[in-house]
């Protein structure tokens, strides 16, 4: 059992997102916004909470939404996949190859045993920081930095200065004057802390099955690419059906861990947080996730951003039964031209 008490299915679906804002006036008219997660105070008292949201009086870029917008976004979301694979790939072959040296300069003799106990007396203490990473599992190591990024873009949404910014660059906005940067950047924005602590403890309960079986490095590949094909999604979505507004949060991505995990390990066995006697299939448990999104896809819900979640979710699904296998697994020729090309370099 890699977890006992996880979401259920109607948990999953309602905690990973919520209202951003009900609406927002602009300068070209009136637009729905919708999100992965939340544009909503989650503090009532009147020392911590903002009098007036400050979100009504910023300037929300809206317009015509045509099928050749879609162009860039398109662009984009294969570029940053193709870029993340690449990076992970080499991510993974310098790992190895320090794990490689390492054992090459393993002490063989009693001499040089004794040599490297004498360096290592006169090696510096590690400071607590570098003890507490040291510390940490190898899935930890990839949780961490992913929720330091999520609580940093969440700290600049209460600095009333960058709020103009974070609106145009970590919202995803198919009629903005940014398109394509928004859709990763706003993978790690979140404006509600309720919202940002339930899809990180979402992330962390499936995290650790998904790594298990992926590795750190095409876990981080698979997650990035998963941010910005669900913020396609999203576009493709309000392209269509000429549905204009903002999304931000990362359950698009943290969907696609969920169905990974789910297709994987379909016969594990999840709980209710609350309710641990009540437990079911975690195959049953994506099943209904998805249906509620494709519903509303279907009947134009407003409330979430179906699309996103359900691009991510498909994008999971697609990468258990046939990324792993056909994509991750022929990376034997990119690897061979870094290390030719690292060679190369080296040699000069």
């Amino acid at each position: 059992m890699f977890f006992r008490n996880v979401w259920s299915a109607a948990e999953l679906t309602n905690n990973c997102k919520s209202i951003l804002l009900n609406q927002c006036r602009s300068v070209k008219g009136h637009i729905h916004i919708q999100c992965r997660t939340a544009f909503q105070n989650t503090r009532r008292g009147s020392r911590r909470a903002f009098k007036s949201d400050p979100l009504e009086q910023l300037h929300i870029e809206s317009g015509p939404l045509n099928a050749k917008g879609l162009v860039k976004p398109l662009f984009f979301a294969v570029g940053v996949s193709t870029a993340s694979l690449a990076g992970c790939v080499i991510w993974e072959y310098e790992n190895l190859r320090v794990h490689t040296s390492t054992l090459l300069r393993k002490p063989g003799t009693w001499l040089s045993a004794q040599q490297k106990r004498i360096t290592t007396h006169f090696k510096p203490e590690p400071g607590p920081i570098q003890k507490w990473w040291n510390s940490l599992k190898e899935t930890e190591k990839v949780f961490y930095p992913i929720l330091a990024a999520n609580i940093l873009v969440f700290g600049a949404w209460r600095v009333r200065a960058l709020q103009p910014i974070m609106v145009k660059y970590f919202c995803s906005n198919p009629s903005g004057s940014a398109i394509c940067l928004p859709m990763l950047l706003s993978t790690f924005s979140h404006y509600s802390a309720f919202h940002l602590a339930a899809n990180m403890y979402v992330l962390y309960s499936f995290m650790p099955a998904a790594v298990s079986s992926l590795g750190k490095e095409q876990f981080v590949a698979m997650y990035l690419s998963a941010g910005v094909i669900s913020s396609f999604a999203s576009f493709l979505y309000k392209v269509a059906f000429n549905q204009p507004g903002l999304s931000l949060g990362a359950s698009g991505a943290i969907m696609s861990v969920l169905s990974y995990v789910c297709m994987q390990y379909p016969d594990t066995r999840l709980s209710i947080i609350f309710l641990p006697m009540y437990t079911f299939a975690a195959g049953t448990a994506i099943k209904v996730i998805m249906s509620v999104d494709l519903a509303g896809v279907i009947l134009g819900w407003k409330f979430f951003d179906h699309a996103a979640h359900l691009g991510g979710a498909l994008f999971g699904i697609a990468w258990c039964h046939w990324g792993g296998s056909h994509i991750w697994a022929n990376r034997d020729k990119f690897v061979q031209y870094y290390h030719a090309l690292r060679k190369t370099d080296t040699s000069r």
